[in-house]
């Protein structure tokens, strides 16, 4: 079975804007080594969204979870994995994200998005 994770940060702007205005500067100089890096990969910006969202506690897992967030509309981003092995949960998921206007990405391995998730 694949795992699926859902993005649900109620305000979204107000998890960017505690980041800029913190105030521990072992917090910002960490935020600021990974800019200097020069760009990320895909996948690299969404393993840091999906942790940031855990913080904020917006990250909703599992079918269920997902599935009430897509159809409430409080998801902003759906992550689905590539291998998952049910058709049904694919079609759902891609049908609710697809309906809503919600945007979805896939990643390649359901451990590797697991693990990103907190799972």
């Amino acid at each position: 079975m694949g795992l699926l994770a859902e993005i649900t940060v109620r305000d979204l702007g107000s998890l960017y804007h505690t980041m800029s205005d913190a105030s521990d500067n072992e917090e910002t100089t960490q935020v600021q080594a990974a800019e200097s890096d020069g760009p990320m990969d895909t996948m690299t910006a969404l393993k840091e969204v999906l942790k940031k969202a855990l913080i904020h506690d917006g990250v909703a897992r599992g079918l269920h979870e997902c599935a009430k967030a897509l159809d409430k509309r409080t998801a902003h981003l759906c992550v689905l994995a590539q291998n998952c092995t049910e058709p049904a949960y694919v079609r759902l998921v891609e049908a609710l994200c697809s309906e809503h206007n919600i945007n979805l990405i896939k990643v390649p391995e359901s451990k590797q998005l697991g693990e990103w998730v907190g799972l």
